[in-house]
């Protein structure tokens, strides 16, 4: 099992980033997909959730900037990230999510906003 995250990098704020996530060793269709992120200095925040069924729950400081989709036939999550703000600076992880438990978990991917 393995997630790989991709897309971080450095943006100015008002900016925009798309982050993936490439799972393979099961199917992403079986599972809750969510990015969670670690802000420098600060404890993991939740920022957004797909359900296998398609429904979407964002943390509420991205709700309008950020859209997370997932296409199951290429096993991807994506997380575009429009209108990036400072506070949005931190390590992404793409991780499944089950019954509320993030299981399984990628490397994450760095995001700076300046």
């Amino acid at each position: 099992v393995q997630l790989v995250e991709s897309g971080g990098g450095s943006a100015k704020a008002g900016g925009s980033l798309r982050l993936s996530c490439v799972a393979s060793g099961f199917a992403i269709s079986e599972h809750g997909m969510s990015w969670v992120r670690r802000p420098p200095g600060k404890d993991l925040e939740y920022v957004a959730t797909i359900n296998t069924d398609g429904r979407t729950h964002y943390r509420e400081s991205v709700e309008g900037r950020f859209t997370i989709s997932r296409d199951n036939a290429k096993n991807t999550v994506v997380l575009q990230m429009n209108s990036l703000r400072s506070e949005d600076t931190a390590l992404y992880y793409c991780a499944t999510r089950d019954g509320g438990a993030y299981n399984y978990w990628g490397q994450g991917t760095q995001v700076t906003v300046s």
